[in-house]
């Protein structure tokens, strides 16, 4: 049986998996413990401690601004796929894992992830004891607006920028985090000053080591435009036959300009774009339960079951029969093939 909706495009953090901690007692990688040095205590015990007591609570869930959650979860579960967008995560217990094709980032205790554009991606809580994380969208227009400061980093890199990045949560960040938790349990006060720490972690992250990732969604030129509008083109039309002519016809550039601007965006371009889009829902829908392949691959676009299962092992490492419900979870390829 297939899903109804074969183009309802699910945001990967709404909902984690998690996977057993096989590894023994957590602790945060290199470079976390440097990255805290002068705070007087451990900041993560005390964000830890607030996601723990919130993720019990839904009472205070209304007053949360959109987007924003904290995540605590034991529940064991196989990969989830689909879209994420501008986004920052911290993993406050526990990692977690984001693999886009045959890349992959580990999220570890006392770390950030931070990504830029719609990416299709694969998640997984891939150690937990349990897994405790705060998620929050990373603002454009905030961006723009902080950027245009005069106090804003000037620096810009000179190597392309990376779409996802993770990097050593600083102490000040922590505790923004925190001051921003405990806010929920005071709505009039959440209403008037969370605005105002919101704007502190945009800030903090525009200035940390992975600044590059959130100063691109600042920059809202033609060039990201028409990165944007194809992606978007694309995946309303992702199972279907794509004409790249068709497709700068319809964002109004030419081809050349077309592949360089997605390019740029994504570090794909249109039609490899396509192709992830077309094996992550495929693999949603065999991991959600489908029984019959060929359909999937099918429904998703390809007129070849042998080249879809080829494609699905590929990117994945396992092809589609050995990814459905009722196998043990496979390894993530931790490198490209």
């Amino acid at each position: 049986m297939l899903i109804s909706d074969a183009r309802r495009a699910t945001r990967i953090n709404d909902e984690v998996e998690m996977f057993p901690d096989r590894r023994g007692p957590m602790v945060p990688p290199p470079g976390v413990m440097e990255a805290w040095h002068g705070h007087g205590t451990d900041p993560l015990i005390e964000l830890r401690d607030q996601i723990r007591r919130l993720s019990f609570s839904t009472e205070h869930r209304a007053r949360w601004a959109s987007g924003m959650r904290v995540i605590a979860t034991t529940r064991v579960a196989r990969p989830s796929c689909g879209f994420t967008g501008p986004t920052f995560a911290v993993s406050a217990q526990g990692t977690k894992r984001i693999t886009w094709g045959s890349r992959r980032w580990d999220c570890g205790p006392g770390q950030y992830l931070v990504t830029a554009p719609e990416l299709p991606v694969t998640a997984q809580i891939a150690y937990a004891g349990p897994y405790l994380g705060f998620v929050m969208p990373v603002r454009p227009e905030l961006v723009v607006e902080l950027l245009d400061h005069p106090a804003a980093p000037i620096k810009m890199p000179k190597e392309p920028e990376p779409a996802v990045a993770v990097a050593a949560a600083e102490g000040p960040l922590i505790e923004a985090i925190v001051r921003l938790l405990k806010l929920i349990d005071r709505p009039r006060d959440f209403a008037v000053l969370a605005p105002t720490v919101e704007r502190e972690i945009h800030w903090r992250l525009l200035n940390g080591p992975q600044a590059a990732v959130v100063r691109r969604l600042g920059r809202l030129d033609g060039p990201r435009a028409v990165a944007r509008d194809a992606a978007t083109w694309i995946r309303d039309h992702f199972d279907q036959v794509i004409r790249i002519s068709d497709l700068a016809d319809h964002v109004r550039v030419s081809v050349p300009t077309l592949n360089r601007h997605f390019r740029a965006a994504t570090a794909l371009t249109p039609l490899q774009y396509q192709k992830q889009l077309r094996l992550q829902r495929a693999r949603a829908e065999i991991i959600g339960g489908a029984d019959n392949v060929a359909a999937v691959g099918h429904m998703v676009g390809y007129r070849s079951p042998s080249q879809f299962t080829r494609e699905y092992r590929r990117m994945f490492g396992v092809s589609p029969g050995r990814d459905a419900p009722g196998h043990e979870p496979g390894a993530m390829p931790s490198s490209p093939a």
